[in-house]
């Protein structure tokens, strides 16, 4: 089952860029059922980050850069924590009880960090051993209201120590008609996360980019969503180097 822990867009040019997705998908391994869920559930924002994943294949292609996704749904574990945190595996999400979560014990924890979440950041560290020293951009979506509280951001910018991309980006993003939120809706400093883990931890330049989900709640959307990230992206890297 370790191949199947990740989706992997294999390089098609000289890139020195990785994306990653780690909401990726809404699926779950057949051993796992539906967690005890009822269907409509995987298609809303807790099983996933609706339209993540389309956004990050359309870059990826744009860039042929190597992009690495998560394969099965947040709601098996949760891609984008470390190893340790609380919130790894999920028992309640936004009001939804998880009843195949409720009784996982540390062993059943464990075995899924062995499944799926370890293989998901070895993957990464591959890709980032490969490519020397990448940029490394994270992309995922958040929903257009919370709690009944619409959210104004069109895209936030989750950053922590390092903001050699993100302050560029945030600039770039708001000179493109993009109401931009710094480290809103959630903030970039996580102990452990993906990007602490990968950029951080090994000095690299890096990014976590959210976008709103009804901007790429479809593929066409979302093809279009990443056509006009592009070159903000192009322009906020060439800021970086300068």
């Amino acid at each position: 089952m370790t191949e199947s822990a990740f989706e992997l867009i294999p390089a098609s040019a000289a890139a020195p860029l990785l994306l990653v997705c780690d909401h990726a998908a809404n699926a779950l391994p057949a051993p796992y059922g539906t967690l005890g869920l009822r269907a409509g559930l995987f298609e809303t924002h807790i099983a996933y980050d609706i339209g993540a994943a389309q956004v990050t294949r359309a870059l990826a292609t744009a860039y042929g850069a190597a992009a690495v996704l998560g394969r099965w749904s947040r709601l098996l574990i949760d891609l984008n924590r470390g190893a340790d945190d609380p919130t790894l595996v999920m028992k309640l999400s936004d009001g939804s009880i998880i009843p195949g979560n409720r009784s996982a014990d540390a062993a059943e924890v464990a075995r899924r960090i062995a499944l799926f979440h370890t293989p998901y950041h070895d993957a990464i560290t591959a890709q980032i051993d490969r490519l020397g020293r990448p940029v490394l951009i994270s992309l995922h979506s958040f929903t257009p209201a919370w709690k009944g509280v619409p959210r104004p951001w069109k895209v936030g910018v989750l950053w922590d120590q390092d903001g050699r991309l993100a302050i560029p980006l945030m600039a770039r993003l708001a000179e493109a008609g993009f109401h931009v939120g710094d480290n809103e809706p959630y903030h970039g400093a996580l102990e452990n996360d993906c990007l602490n883990r990968h950029g951080t931890k090994r000095g690299l330049p890096h990014v976590l980019i959210e976008m709103r989900q009804d901007l790429i709640a479809d593929d066409a959307m979302a093809r279009a969503f990443a056509v006009r990230l592009k070159p903000v992206l192009d322009a906020a890297m060439a800021d970086m180097e300068i």
